[in-house]
């Protein structure tokens, strides 16, 4: 059997079983159970990409507005809707989302640190944003991360925060 009847005989497939109930289609050319991990379905939206921002810092505890959106970093900007859940996706400078320092890779879920989404939080809204608590911030590793955005005022207003913030 060539590549081609294997992938349309895998793809009818595929399609049966969502037609059944056994798999669902939540999203056109994506599969899973009945249940789904939503970090994984925020990675396999938009490849490459990494959960970060609000998503990471509201549950690292460095701000406390919640939101049930997804945030992410890829190489496009855009939003998503699955299953009523919206995955919001931000562009930034290739070098910075495709260095991979400061991202937890685990099965198929790549997550920013929390030191990693402050940093592009503070990269994307040029300094006009608002945290709670910066004290579950890692100062040496955001000092360590730093370099990667290449921006001299991004280090200024990061020190200054920082350093505001003792």
């Amino acid at each position: 059997m060539d590549s081609s009847r294997t992938r349309e005989s895998i793809n009818n497939s595929l399609r049966y079983y969502a037609r059944t109930g056994a798999i669902r289609s939540p999203r056109n050319g994506i599969y899973t159970k009945s249940t789904y991990d939503v970090q994984e379905m925020a990675c396999t939206l938009l490849k490459p990409s990494y959960i970060s921002l609000e998503y990471v810092l509201a549950r690292a505890g460095v701000t406390f507005q919640y939101s049930s959106q997804v945030t992410c970093i890829s190489y496009q900007t855009r939003t998503i809707e699955v299953d009523g859940k919206a995955y919001s996706f931000r562009k930034i400078n290739p070098p910075i989302w495709t260095n991979m320092q400061g991202i937890e890779q685990r099965d198929n879920i790549a997550i920013a640190t929390p030191e990693r989404a402050f940093l592009d939080m503070m990269y994307l809204s040029a300094g006009q944003c608002y945290f709670d608590n910066l004290h579950p911030l890692n100062k040496k590793k955001v000092q360590q991360l730093l370099p990667l955005y290449h921006s001299p005022i991004l280090t200024k207003r990061v020190e200054a925060l920082l350093n505001g913030s003792k």
